[in-house]
């Protein structure tokens, strides 16, 4: 139970009942997410059961539910969309009004969650034999990330310059490099994390405080960036962002700030003169998470190695330290059944 990032508690809770078309799901593995740790945005929320990187085990099946079986492994989407309104219909699912509404019961830190008939319906998948409980965790992650990359409109042999090397970071620099873009530059103020963006596929890694748009022209054959993805949100990282895209390119920015922040932003030399295209990205698709989930079946995008840290369940609050400090841990995994 998340009070805030520095009191979770372990806490009994009645196991959720069922009902008529919905699943019981013993949680297995969950993963911690850089927005859990976002306290303006839980706050006024607390307190609550959080998680929605899941991978568990169907011990219950409610009446009416088809092509789902008890003893099942599966994953599932917190969010699913109504699939009939105006922004379904336009292929905007993460902007519908019941995506927005909808989630698990209680949440993925938790040993046993409900799945509500219309995430059942629409929003939970079956894992193959290759997909452990754990890479399972990254689905939903993953899924975000290829509709940021498919918002950006992201090339083969496109230049790549990610700010902020952290699990979003790395996870964009995986899907980039298979999906042929190059070179792919990465940044961050840890140097952990640098070697961790080498590690998944970037070809250059350069320190925050060394990076500048010059060092950028002399690593990329004298240009900027052609796509330009921010995964933190400080200032900083955004006003390096505007200063390194090339005329043409496009800068998505894939983390929020903190409330209340704005950028000043010269609408005639980004927009104008260079035709800068800038573009923001939330949450997946139903779509989404099945290309995830086959896209770590097959082993193009890497995720068991992201893992540095297994807790239990009451160690949940050491997790959420760590991911809140941002130091030595990329991904970190609760495993409520330890």
């Amino acid at each position: 139970m998340w009070y805030n990032n520095r009191d979770v508690r372990v806490e009994e809770m009645s196991t959720p009942q069922i009902g008529l078309g919905e699943l019981l799901v013993r949680v297995e593995a969950s993963g911690i997410c850089g927005s859990d740790v976002m306290e303006w945005y839980r706050l006024d929320r607390a307190p609550l059961v959080l998680g929605h990187e899941i991978g568990g085990q169907i011990v219950a099946a409610g009446d009416g539910v088809e092509g789902y079986k008890e003893g099942d492994h599966v994953s599932a989407a917190h969010h699913v969309p109504c699939n009939t309104c105006y922004y379904c219909l336009s292929g905007h699912h993460t902007v519908c009004d019941t995506l927005r509404q909808t989630n698990f019961d209680p949440g993925g830190f938790a040993e046993y969650i409900r799945m509500p008939a219309i995430n059942v319906d629409r929003g939970v998948f079956l894992l193959p034999n290759e997909v452990s409980f754990e890479e399972a965790t990254f689905i939903e992650p993953l899924a975000c990330v290829l509709r940021g990359q498919r918002r950006a409109q992201m090339q083969p042999s496109q230049s790549v310059l990610v700010i902020g090397s952290g699990i979003s970071g790395l996870l964009h620099i995986q899907l980039a490099s298979a999906l042929g873009a190059g070179p792919i530059i990465a940044t961050d103020v840890s140097n952990y994390r640098l070697e961790a963006a080498q590690h998944f596929g970037a070809d250059i890694a350069i320190h925050a405080e060394e990076y500048s748009p010059d060092r950028l022209r002399q690593v990329n054959q004298g240009r900027l960036a052609d796509l330009v993805i921010v995964c933190t949100g400080a200032t900083s990282a955004i006003n390096q962002a505007l200063e390194s895209v090339e005329r043409w390119g496009t800068i998505l920015f894939f983390a929020p700030t903190n409330p209340g922040v704005t950028i000043p932003i010269s609408i005639n030399e980004l927009f104008w003169r260079n035709d800068i295209t800038f573009t923001t990205s939330y949450a997946g698709s139903p779509n989404d998470y099945a290309t995830a989930l086959e896209l770590i079946r097959a082993r193009r995008v890497r995720v068991r190695e992201m893992i540095t840290h297994r807790l239990g369940l009451a160690e949940t609050g050491l997790g959420f330290q760590l991911v809140a400090e941002a130091h030595n841990s990329i991904k970190v995994i609760i495993e409520p059944q330890r």
